[in-house]
């Protein structure tokens, strides 16, 4: 299986560092993504980040990683608590998902109590800024197994 991860990340968190940073914290999103491709390195994965804002496009990377990914991280963002389109997606591809949130939904307003990503992910890890992501890529390390050819 390949130990290539595909990190998703919805929309407006490329404003991550200036939105809301008493909400976000004031880490960017590059920051982020830096950290888990070398948290990755460690488990012997390979993180590759995308973000977009358009629905489109998250959906049309997740059904690219068919057959070219072990897994996928996602945080959705707003499309969590709307996009019915992504959750099929993400079910169709046939991958371990892991699903995160820098703050928690489900202690912010009603609106945002409710997931559909969570219908389709083996966890979900919200609450945890930026860690979020790192506890991910253990999950999945872990639901990959030890990879047989490691690197040097």
């Amino acid at each position: 299986m390949s130990r290539r991860i595909l990190i998703l990340n919805g929309p407006n968190l490329n404003l991550l560092g200036t939105r809301e940073p008493e909400l976000y914290g004031t880490q960017t999103l590059v920051q982020i993504e830096e950290l888990a491709i070398k948290h990755a390195r460690k488990h012997n994965l390979v993180a590759e980040c995308r973000q977009s804002n358009n629905e489109a496009e998250l959906i049309g990377w997740i059904q690219q990683s068919r057959g070219k990914c072990g897994g996928i991280i996602i945080n959705a963002a707003a499309y969590t608590h709307t996009s019915i389109a992504i959750l099929d997606a993400l079910k169709a591809v046939g991958l371990p998902v892991v699903e995160v949130h820098l703050t928690d939904p489900k202690k912010r307003e009603p609106f945002r109590h409710h997931s559909f990503v969570e219908l389709a992910a083996s966890a979900t890890f919200a609450g945890m800024g930026s860690d979020g992501y790192l506890r991910a890529l253990d999950f999945l390390a872990e639901k990959l197994g030890p990879d047989p050819v490691p690197s040097r």
